[in-house]
């Protein structure tokens, strides 16, 4: 098999290999892998207590397609915000499924090679501005000010430029916590080790008075972050090379204690995007689609889609969760309502 330098292509890999049975995982005689079996979308109840957060039997809406790898989604003012991240763009949709190019340059590269993953990702809504973003490309922290309009706002920790930013949460406190990974550094000609500064992956908080601090930093890829309802859970997935989802005890003044995990996928990597709902259950993108997890790290159901699943999003009265996935946006209703940003804007 060829070697695989893009995390997120290996990603899409593992969440098509997931698919299939035991028997199916094999090459073809010519050595190539067996087609793809077409997954009709989906959610597998696992447990009974599924029941109470979303009906199993449901259709599950394709909102909007034709994109290369979506991400970051994040509701504003009756739209879906989104990027491609491969194609470099951030677009808005509306629940019926009109489209809007917002940015064209979305990671803040005047020039990029073709579809790699330097586009924007993660956003949040924002006090005096419509949101910050993470982009892959110019390894910042932006603010948009206006739609698709962007500005750098955290740029280096301790005089070292950031990694990649890729996802991000606001606390109840008023910080903003996000993820560091180096997975938009693999375009660069010298490669993502060289062009790394900083000497690890990390977990950063930046606090109302502008001090950016770095509070985890043994994981090789954090990706997707979440907080609790009570303000008192920080959550954190590591995309590989095995993936695992932990969980901290956050205290008032922003420091972490008590680190436990919650699940981890033996032999496998792939967890990236996860929100959290209002009763505390966590949805999390990984190997196979969006799992539905307890606290405790129990399994209750799995969102089941053609496309790998990369992120995901409460949106409008917080019982509505999109999903980005590779070239398509889809939506599903929940019973239970999730949690939505700090500062949303509906």
């Amino acid at each position: 098999m060829r070697h695989i330098r893009n995390p997120l292509c290996a990603l899409a890999m593992i969440g098509a290999l997931s698919t299939l049975g035991p028997a199916q995982v094999t090459l073809a005689q010519n050595g190539a892998p067996p087609p793809r079996p077409v997954v009709t979308p989906h959610i597998e109840r696992m447990d009974p207590a599924l029941d109470a957060l979303v009906d199993a039997s449901q259709p599950i809406e394709r909102v909007a397609t034709g994109f290369v790898f979506t991400e970051g989604p994040m509701w504003y003012k009756g739209r879906l915000f989104f990027s491609d991240v491969r194609d470099d763009k951030m677009y808005a949709v509306t629940p019926e499924g009109k489209v809007e190019l917002l940015n064209g340059e979305s990671g803040g590269l005047a020039q990029h090679p073709p579809h790699v993953d330097v586009g924007s990702n993660g956003a949040a809504p924002t006090p005096g501005a419509i949101s910050v973003v993470a982009r892959m490309g110019a390894r910042d922290i932006a603010r948009m000010d206006a739609p698709g309009q962007m500005k750098p706002y955290i740029t280096h920790y301790q005089g070292k430029r950031l990694n990649s930013p890729n996802d991000v949460v606001y606390a109840r406190d008023g910080a903003l916590w996000f993820t560091d990974p180096p997975f938009g550094l693999n375009y660069l000609k010298e490669g993502a080790k060289a062009a790394q500064e900083l000497p690890f992956a990390g977990v950063f908080r930046y606090d109302t008075k502008g001090k950016l601090t770095a509070a985890i930093t043994d994981m090789p890829f954090p990706n997707g972050i979440g907080i609790s309802p009570d303000g008192k859970t920080l959550y954190v997935d590591n995309w590989g090379p095995e993936g695992y989802l932990r969980a901290y005890d956050l205290a008032a003044d922003g420091t972490l204690s008590n680190m436990r995990e919650v699940i981890r996928f033996p032999g496998q990597s792939g967890p990236d995007g996860l929100k959290i709902d209002m009763a505390g259950n966590i949805w999390m993108t990984g190997p196979g689609g969006i799992r539905i997890i307890t606290p405790k790290g129990k399994v209750l159901g799995q969102i089941k889609l053609p496309e790998t699943a990369a992120n995901l999003a409460f949106a409008q009265d917080g019982h509505t969760l999109y999903i980005t996935a590779s070239t398509s946006i889809y939506r599903i209703h929940t019973k239970v309502a999730g949690e939505l940003p700090r500062y949303m804007r509906p």
